[in-house]
């Protein structure tokens, strides 16, 4: 029989692994993009809307005027996806280092989630006050979206911290 120590949550001195976040930022950010993609695609509508409404926070509001595929929007998009998806990323192993909580996958599966939560009250509340745009996207698709980029950010920084970073 295995007996196990429960570990404290405590604050300590710990620096997150920045490269393992900037990874997991960047994947994660890759799955939320292709869940949006697909989520618009199964509902009809116009598939490139939420990558015309990303690019617009750098492009102007008028990008939200056309429609369609064009590579400069898409390529905006993207830049402001990742950049974000890393920042964020980064912000949540900042979270997970200092109070241990990458003790287990199931706890930290938990915090992002949670953390993903935060996200989607941050971008659709909070920031649509500057993009009003945004508030149109507010919905349970949506939240989800941000629940499980959350969730896999987490679980990736996980598997990709390295062991001497985690001690």
């Amino acid at each position: 029989m295995e007996l196990r120590v429960l570990q404290s949550h405590r604050w300590v001195a710990r620096q997150a692994d920045w490269t393992a976040a900037a990874i997991a930022g960047f994947g994660a950010g890759g799955i939320l993009m292709l869940m949006e993609l697909i989520w618009a695609t199964v509902q009809g509508g116009d598939r490139w809307l939420t990558t015309r409404m990303v690019a617009a926070m750098v492009m102007g509001w008028e990008v939200l005027q056309t429609s369609g595929y064009d590579l400069a929007v898409v390529i905006a998009a993207l830049a402001v996806h990742y950049i974000l998806g890393i920042t964020f990323a980064m912000m949540l192993a900042a979270i997970i280092a200092p109070f241990q909580l990458d003790s287990s996958l199931g706890l930290v599966t938990l915090v992002g989630a949670a953390f993903g939560v935060l996200l989607y009250v941050l971008n659709f509340y909070g920031m649509s006050g500057a993009f009003t745009w945004f508030a149109d996207l507010r919905g349970w698709a949506t939240f989800g979206a941000h629940v499980v980029f959350g969730a896999c950010c987490a679980m990736f920084y996980r598997m990709l911290e390295r062991p001497e970073k985690r001690e």
